[in-house]
């Protein structure tokens, strides 16, 4: 996926992270946020547009922007570094097409071997029914 050039197409938002950092994290914007338009993006076809939307829907804004954030690190450079590996992550799993399941039918002897053990559970219980005395 890295191969296609997605930067060109990147936008990033800065703004203060919360966490650990002291003073520092009130003076300083280390969160980065990337945004990318997935529905105006060149570099996607119209299948992976329709895939991203269908697998990423939840990040996925109403006006198509596709939105990561990331606060992990008190450096924003290594903050943007872990956004940008994590958008190629997601896209990835968002394009990976899965193969479709082939079904199968149960074999025979797992229905016997099923009704074998459900005779003898039947059986078990009828033994320690209480024994009338009439019949």
């Amino acid at each position: 996926m890295r191969d296609r050039n997605f930067e060109k197409e990147f936008n990033f938002r800065m703004s203060r992270s919360s966490g650990k950092g002291g003073q520092h994290v009130n003076k300083v914007s280390t969160r980065v946020e990337l945004l990318f338009d997935v529905l105006n993006s060149e570099i996607l076809s119209e299948d992976e547009i329709t895939l991203m939307i269908k697998n990423l829907g939840a990040r996925i804004s109403q006006k198509g922007i596709l939105q990561i954030a990331c606060q992990s690190s008190r450096s924003q450079v290594r903050n943007k570094e872990l956004v940008i590996e994590l958008f190629f992550e997601k896209i990835e799993k968002a394009l990976k097409v899965d193969k479709p399941r082939k079904k199968t039918k149960k074999p025979k002897s797992l229905n016997e071997k099923r009704l074998k053990n459900k005779k003898i559970q039947a059986d078990k219980k009828s033994n320690r029914k209480k024994v009338n005395p009439k019949d």
